[in-house]
């Protein structure tokens, strides 16, 4: 039979697959991907971008691309509860509240954290971008319409049956590691993998369709409208989001609709009737959408016991699913995919030792508890806000009171609209998580602690801290070189480390010099200050580092910080030596490099 040989053999072609063969590629390691269907899927699945994901799509490349298709911030910046879309009776097309989204609107400080803005690009549309970018990276690396059959994995790697679906021919793979990031169909369960949580909320219905809805969407930044009528909630009533792609204001193109049935309802696996309930929902007896497709799908929030089975590796939402509140699935996807190729990548070329791949899982998982519940709280929120707005559940001539006194022009009418406003300020934790997107941090993993305690972070999910502490996101700051802006973010990349310094730390050049060479791994020097490489002309960097002017920060590829030092050290070399073999888990050993040492091998 014949046999493919590659280091890491990827399972599934979704977003974090597709991420984890970009990013190998990016970092010079070879892996095939296999996804067993013939090309990816026509519902338009997760849809937001938040600007951590952004930021790992402009390391590898790929950002740009995005922008240019996706739907920009203007578009994305608030969200709407509203009566219905149409109608003309007392209590139709009335909008309860709007609050700003993603940074958009009155949220100015999500620009001056990131270089990258929020976007909405659907999961159906980005994948065969994602694709495109793959197969242009490593051309014979991706096998559609190629299914796993079964695997065995030993202390020497794995060895999988892969079959072409469509001529039945089969042939095995060879592969050092294997990440599992085909949704827990098949590889979780088959290496014993558990998932723990919240399962069956609420069945989903979501209808991906074509129509011009511009006569009655009247906002044109609003990228959801949830509807509130007095016989539902905000998930049995609807919720219509757009989908662009080519006009991204009311005159949306494509959209998707959201809503569900009781779990008695035999109609909810009834697809004829479905736009009939539609336009019931809508207020749009006459709508006649072009059905795109129909998904039918179950709200819940789980995560996976462990990350790894030796040399397999749960990524993704085979190894976290979370309510579609937030927006967390798909970004909490790539970002693990982020994680973990690069401790792939320096493991396979021996830079690092197999304890680094451990660290994938200390690192990723409690950020995926962290935001398995967020998305579950979040869920739960819009129980809340439709008391807010006066739903009284299963008594619709309760709720169409409510609702006339909340419109009123009364003193009741003004403390009603009050209280919802009271109400959103704790809805708002769903659509202004800037900290829950880029404060997240490793406590344990591949990081050397300093000491020091983490940032407060606000219990709302707000506001955002930037801090060079070991294990968070490298704090945005523009610097300038020759002329064009660079942010701190874009020093790291391509499985390279970064040492920055300023301009008192020529201690701690030199040692990272002799360290890079010591270590034969890619670690760039980079100075930062006045008359240095870099010029922090905006003086953000210096207020940001929490260093002195002699000390250093150590980023690694992935832009978190692994290590650093408030100033100059007498044994700087001795300092780095340490820090590098405990992030990269390999016997320290480099004491001087003109002693002729060098740190012991990885085996």
């Amino acid at each position: 039979m014949k046999q493919r040989r590659v280091p890491v053999l990827i399972v599934g072609g979704g977003g974090c697959g597709l991420t984890a063969s970009i990013t190998l590629s990016e970092l010079g390691t070879d892996s095939l991907l296999i996804e067993r269907h013939p090309s990816p899927g026509r519902l338009p699945k997760a849809r937001y971008l938040n600007q951590r994901t952004m930021e790992v799509f402009r390391q590898i490349g790929v950002a740009d691309a995005v922008y240019a298709r996706s739907m920009p911030l203007e578009y994305i910046s608030r969200i709407r509860w509203c009566t219905s879309l149409a109608g003309d009776g007392p209590l139709d097309r009335k909008t309860f509240y709007a609050i700003d989204s993603f940074g958009g609107g009155s949220l100015t400080d999500y620009s001056a954290d990131s270089p990258c803005k929020s976007t909405l690009y659907p999961q159906v549309r980005l994948e065969p971008l994602l694709r495109e970018e793959a197969a242009r990276r490593n051309p014979d690396g991706l096998l559609y319409n190629h299914e796993l059959v079964s695997f065995e994995q030993d202390e020497n790697g794995v060895t999988a049956l892969i079959r072409e679906r469509e001529s039945g021919a089969e042939f095995t793979v060879a592969a050092d590691y294997m990440i599992a990031a085909d949704g827990g169909r098949t590889i979780g369960p088959a290496v014993g993998s558990r998932l723990e949580g919240a399962t069956n909320l609420v069945d989903m219905v979501t209808v991906y369709f074509r129509s011009d809805l511009s006569e009655w969407w009247d906002d044109d930044h609003a990228m959801t409208t949830w509807f509130v009528n007095p016989e539902g909630g905000s998930w049995s009533s609807g919720v219509l989001g757009k989908l662009g792609p080519t006009r991204f204001d009311r005159h949306s193109e494509e959209w998707m609709f959201h809503f569900t049935f009781r779990p008695d309802d035999p109609a909810r696996f009834d697809e004829s009737s479905l736009v009939p309930r539609m336009r019931e929902l809508l207020k749009l007896p006459e709508l006649e959408p072009d059905i795109i497709g129909i998904g039918h799908w179950v709200v819940e929030g789980v995560i996976a016991d462990r990350y790894r089975f030796g040399r397999v590796f749960l990524a993704g939402d085979a190894a976290h699913r979370h309510p579609p509140t937030t927006g967390l699935g798909l970004n909490s996807a790539v970002q693990d995919a982020h994680n973990l190729a690069w401790k792939l990548a320096a493991v396979i070329a021996k830079k690092g030792a197999d304890g680094l791949l451990d660290t994938y899982e200390s690192e990723r998982r409690p950020v995926a508890e962290r935001n398995v519940s967020w998305a579950l709280l979040t869920f739960q929120n819009h129980q809340l806000t439709d008391v807010g707005i006066g739903l009284v559940r299963g008594n619709g001539e309760a709720s169409r009171k409510n609702f006339a006194a909340f419109f009123a022009d009364t003193d009741e009418g003004r403390t009603r609209r009050a209280r919802l406003n009271q109400v959103i300020g704790v809805q708002r934790m769903e659509w202004q998580a800037h900290d829950l997107e880029l404060g997240f941090y490793y406590d344990r993993g591949a990081i050397v602690s300093d000491g020091t305690f983490a940032p407060e972070r606000d219990p709302m999910g707000g506001r955002y801290t930037p801090t060079t502490r070991p294990g968070h996101r490298l704090p945005h700051a523009w610097l300038e070189k020759d002329k064009r802006r660079v942010s701190t973010l874009d020093l790291a990349g391509n499985g390279s480390f970064v040492l920055i310094i300023g301009a008192k730390g020529d201690a701690w050049a030199k040692a990272g010099v002799e360290a890079a060479e010591a270590y034969d791994i890619r670690l760039r020097v980079v100075t930062v200050g006045d008359d240095c490489e870099y010029s922090d002309a905006e003086r953000c960097w210096t207020h940001l580092r929490e260093v002195n002017e002699d000390g250093a920060v150590l980023v690694r590829p992935d832009n978190h910080v692994g290590w650093r030092c408030a100033d100059a050290r007498a044994d700087a070399l001795a300092t780095l030596d340490d820090a590098l073999a405990k992030i990269l888990k390999r016997p320290p050993g480099l004491v001087h490099a003109r002693d002729g040492r060098r740190p012991l091998a990885v085996a």
